[in-house]
């Protein structure tokens, strides 16, 4: 009985420091300074399923920390980081391996080529950016009163942003002197807005036998009407303007009625050239076209009127010219 009475202290004394040594050693953890650790090696086989990491990390000072080394392979299914770590010093942490840092070696290309050559075709381009090419005959008829041929076409190069057109319009007379008036135009096309497109360029009028400088704006007006406008100074100082409308009226996948008006003005006169201050005259057309071949060609009949305005009917009468004419029509319209 001495003997266990003499022991007892002992086996208390043992017992309270086995109790108190893993606060004691928690306390010393929590002052330690690990600015001088090296957490560089290979950490891939540790594991952390039952590691618990919730306590406070405000204080740790971590500035010359390197965690450079693989850490890929650590399981970290169990591990709690819901601690508060919002006072870490990561000054001195290299994280270049992270996301945000430089591309590593291998990345893909921003062409996505990686590397290997567009070969004898060059390099791949959008279809907008494409540069093509176009021709419109929008009218190709025979004037049987009149005895003229009228003509209407476009040619252009270019992309969707840009294009260079050639654009010709006017009649060839078959009977007397067979004279051929036309209005050619090589101008610079550019989109304005979603329905509206701008150009602008040079032309020359047979007609008056003079050069110009034009400008215009070719476009679709509400309820799909067609409308261009076009001005253009001549080098004598006269202004002209052509306006136009045309809408098609459509019976069915084929059939389609078109009818179109055009008003031309001058800024002075030119009795030379039987040419009178204002409007000068309106044409009209009403067209019944039939496309075929997918729509690129559309032969067509119709019946013409033409006008004189303002000025220009008395100046012609004077002339003996005819005031006002009309006649049927035939031709074909088509594109490629």
């Amino acid at each position: 009985m001495k003997i266990f009475k003499k022991n007892l202290p002992f086996i208390g004394l043992s017992s309270l420091v086995l109790l108190t040594s893993p606060f004691a050693i928690a306390a010393e953890m929590s002052s330690m300074d690990h600015s001088g650790m090296d957490m560089s090696g290979d950490m891939s086989d540790m594991d952390h399923s039952g590691m618990d990491m919730s306590g406070g990390m405000s204080d740790m000072d971590h500035s010359g920390m390197d965690m450079s080394g693989g850490m890929s392979d650590m399981d970290h299914s169990g591990m709690d980081m819901s601690g508060d770590m919002s006072g870490m010093d990561h000054s001195g942490m290299d994280m270049s391996g992270m996301q945000g840092g430089q591309p590593p070696a291998d990345a893909r290309s921003p062409d996505y080529s990686n590397g290997v050559p567009y070969g004898q075709y060059g390099k791949p381009m959008m279809m907008g950016s494409m540069p093509l090419w176009g021709v419109s005959v929008d009218d190709l008829g025979y004037q049987f009163d009149e005895d003229q041929i009228n003509f209407e076409a476009t040619g252009w190069y270019g992309t969707d942003s840009n294009r260079i057109r050639l654009r010709t319009e006017g009649s060839a007379h078959t009977k007397d002197d067979r004279e051929i008036d036309s209005l050619s135009s090589l101008a610079y096309w550019k989109p304005l807005s979603i329905f509206w497109n701008g150009e602008a360029g040079v032309a020359y009028d047979t007609e008056n036998d003079n050069a110009a400088i034009m400008a215009g704006i070719v476009g679709t007006a509400p309820y799909f009407i067609e409308t261009d406008a076009r001005a253009y100074l001549y080098t004598d100082g006269q202004l002209r303007l052509d306006l136009g409308a045309e809408y098609e009226w459509r019976l069915d996948q084929h059939w389609v009625v078109i009818p179109e008006v055009g008003l031309t003005a001058f800024s002075k006169d030119d009795h030379d050239n039987g040419i009178t201050k204002g409007f000068n005259e309106m044409e009209t057309e009403v067209r019944l076209t039939y496309e075929t071949f997918n729509r690129q060609l559309a032969p067509y009949v119709g019946v013409s009127y033409e006008t004189a305005l303002g000025k220009a009917r008395g100046q012609r009468r004077q002339e003996n010219e005819s005031v006002d004419s009309n006649s049927l029509t035939a031709g074909v319209k088509f594109w490629f």
